[in-house]
């Protein structure tokens, strides 16, 4: 069942990690605002403990700075309930940890095109985090050391959003990483990051060479048996050029991946800003140079069935009935009225919330519940609220929410 957490009402749990837990949610404002927001909030064993809290809010602080279209956007941090939490931008699509595969089930080679186009703005919103400065032109020399296909997510609209620089690095941290921790996916960390040495720029250039090969060629670049196997393969391994897999990756396009892969970081892509320049030459010069439009409709095309059943949960989704001590929320003014002649209750379901009609009442009346108030009308009251309806054009249950939602914010 739904949750009321300060302003926000969470609708579901969509992800777990070491350090927090993850919910879509809607935010409510005023004069009936409302937006979909994901929540990340520590996890409560966690809470308690200083150097989790700090370095959630060290993540929040210092990616809240990043304001770019090819950055997911912090829109809000802080404390409920004992629960220290991040509101960000909400990206309804999917992250290449699923599309890639999603494609290969479909026996659907990743266009190299797309795989280009994704890998483009992905070094755009790197190179304007690697040289982002502060108000005083001071370098923050922020490092992603995350980019893994789960932190690239493209929308529905063929848009490319990074996430998650929940533990990159500026000098001006508090905390700093202790020296030789080993943070990130492993199979997606650059030599010198499993080396525990400094790590820069162009470290996140390696680890995006990566998911582009994997994209191409549908295959894992570094693999082992245990995590010390895996190290050794990324420092010292052999790296196949992709074209020993997929005979239609054009040699321009290898070289590019070949150079972002260079164990030795002097001679891999000095900025992010090269890499892209390099795949867009290749992409303006070639005969298919595709828009967010195509990468819209590639995604749709995979995930058609997917896309209508999240419509169809988001159209049965309902504000929440509970809302936990010690939280006040500005959602708490929320409604939910019942279908006419009918009262409704909500039940979780595998595809979200529905709705099971339980207590008929008479079909000459109306029902309304809000917070647990219920308001059932007599037929007096019926015609009036009939009358009103057709002055306003709007249907018997809406003029009875807004008139229940009304009292409510009188009585708070």
């Amino acid at each position: 069942m739904s949750e009321f957490f300060g302003s926000y009402t969470l609708l579901e749990q969509i992800g777990v990690g070491g350090m927090a837990e993850v919910f879509l949610a809607r935010h409510a404002g005023v004069e009936g605002f409302e937006k979909e927001v994901v929540i990340k909030r520590i996890r409560p064993h966690l809470s308690a403990t200083d150097a989790f809290v700090t370095m959630f809010l060290g993540e929040a602080k210092l990616a809240a700075q990043l304001a770019h279209p090819n950055i997911v956007q912090i829109h809000d941090l802080g404390l409920i309930d004992a629960s220290y939490f991040i509101a960000m931008e909400y990206v309804a699509g999917r992250d290449m940890s699923s599309i890639v595969p999603r494609a290969k089930s479909l026996d659907i080679p990743f266009p190299v095109e797309y795989a280009l186009k994704i890998a483009s703005n992905v070094c755009e919103a790197l190179f304007y985090a690697h040289t982002k400065t502060d108000a005083h032109g001071n370098p923050l020399h922020i490092v992603h050391r995350d980019v893994s296909p789960e932190n690239i997510r493209v929308a529905w609209n063929g848009n490319v959003k990074i996430l998650d620089f929940g533990i990159a690095k500026a000098a001006t941290q508090l905390h700093e990483t202790k020296a030789g921790e080993v943070k990130g996916k492993l199979v997606y960390m650059s030599p010198e990051q499993v080396m525990g040495k400094p790590v820069d720029a162009r470290s996140d250039v390696f680890s995006l060479g990566v998911v582009l090969y994997e994209a191409l060629t549908g295959l894992k670049l570094f693999s082992g048996d245990n995590d010390l196997a895996i190290m050794n393969n990324i420092i010292d391994g052999k790296i196949y050029p992709p074209s020993y897999f997929r005979d239609d990756v054009q040699p321009e396009v290898e070289a590019i991946i070949m150079r972002a892969l260079e164990k030795d970081r002097k001679k891999r892509y000095q900025t992010a800003f090269d890499m892209q320049y390099d795949i867009d030459t290749f992409l303006a010069g070639h005969e298919f140079t595709p828009s967010n439009v195509h990468l819209s409709n590639f995604l749709k095309q995979l995930y058609k069935e997917d896309i209508q059943a999240e419509q169809a949960r988001r159209s049965r989704r309902e504000p929440a009935v509970h809302q936990p001590s010690g939280s006040r929320s500005a959602s708490s003014g929320k409604r939910r009225a019942a279908s006419s002649g009918k009262r409704s209750t909500m039940e979780r379901t595998n595809g979200g919330i529905t709705n099971h009609d339980v207590v008929p009442v008479p079909t000459n009346s109306i029902t309304v519940e809000a917070d647990g108030l219920f308001v059932t009308l007599n037929d007096e009251q019926m015609e009036r609220l009939k009358r009103l309806a057709g002055r306003k054009g709007e249907s018997l249950d809406a003029v009875a929410r807004d008139i229940l939602a009304r009292f409510l914010s009188l009585v708070e």
